[in-house]
This record gives structure tokens, C-alpha cells and sequence, in this order.
């Protein structure tokens, strides 16, 4: 009777592990990356704009993109709120050959979103992280960032041997 219980439960304990297991995302790979998105021209301004001020390094620029109350939200780093720091922090970071493409948006009346991939010259054409850039409609109808959230991808695998 023993090891008929230790048997059923060595069973069960397999089967409940391998949906776990299943679930599990895939490793990310290069070839697999997901396809860009043509933006309307309002929201790919915003994009090229941001390209155009931060290989520029200015960081003033940068920030008249974001809305007064706007956030800037790095991976790793505390939050910044409000153009004053968003310019401040950019001008220390900004500067160099960057590159923005959209996956997926969306819009309704004075709110949108923007999900995309950002690479840099120097790396390549692989994307190196990702963005959320969430929108709002301001005067005169220009989208301004509410907020900037980013974060790098997991380092490229090696494939093995």
C-alpha cells in the first residue's frame, strides 16, 4: 500500500510540473524579434523627434516631448517627474545614434500608447530594449509624453556547441 501512495504521488507531483514547465517562456532570439508597426505621422513625430534630440544631447529639447507632469521611468534607476529633472537627467545621458520602432499603439480621444524596441548604431541592428511611452493629447492637438518607461533585453545567448 506504500508504494502504491509514494507511486501515485511521484505521478501527480510529474504532472502538475510539466504544465509549470510548459509555461515557461523561450529563451529570446534574435531571429525571433517582433515586427515593427507604421505609426500615424502624429505619433511617429514623437518618436523621430526623440531620436533627432537625443543624438543631438539636448536634453531641453527631450524634455519640452513630455508633458509638464511627465515621468521618465528607467530600469534600475528611481523615477524622474516633471520636465525640469527629465531635462536635467537627459542632459547627462543623451547623446549618440538612437533608434526607436513601435510594435503595437493605440489612441482614444486625448490618450494613447506607443510599445516599441530601441537599439543604438553602435550595437547593431538588434534592439538592446524595450519601451512603453504613454501619451496624452496636449494644446493644439501635439501628443506629449506622460511617460517614458524603458528596459534592456536579456544579454544574446551563445547558441551551444
Amino acid at each position: 500500500m506504500r508504494a502504491i501512495t509514494v507511486a501515485l504521488a511521484a505521478l501527480a507531483a510529474t504532472l502538475l510540473a510539466a504544465p509549470l514547465r510548459a509555461q515557461q517562456p523561450a529563451a529570446p532570439d534574435s531571429a525571433a524579434a517582433m515586427p515593427s508597426v507604421t505609426l500615424p505621422p502624429a505619433l511617429d513625430r514623437v518618436l523621430r523627434d526623440y531620436e533627432r534630440h537625443w543624438a543631438a544631447g539636448d536634453g531641453a529639447a527631450l524634455a519640452q516631448l513630455f508633458a509638464d507632469d511627465g515621468f521618465v521611468l528607467q530600469g534600475g534607476q528611481l523615477p524622474v517627474r516633471g520636465r525640469g529633472a527629465i531635462r536635467e537627467m537627459y542632459s547627462r545621458q543623451a547623446g549618440g545614434a538612437l533608434r526607436l520602432r513601435a510594435l503595437a499603439f493605440a489612441t482614444a480621444d486625448t490618450i494613447g500608447y506607443i510599445l516599441g524596441a530601441y537599439g543604438y548604431e553602435s550595437s547593431g541592428p538588434a534592439d538592446v530594449g524595450k519601451f512603453t511611452l504613454t501619451l496624452r493629447r496636449g494644446p493644439g492637438g501635439r501628443w506629449l509624453i506622460v511617460s517614458d518607461m524603458d528596459n534592456l533585453n536579456p544579454p544574446r545567448r551563445r547558441p551551444a556547441q
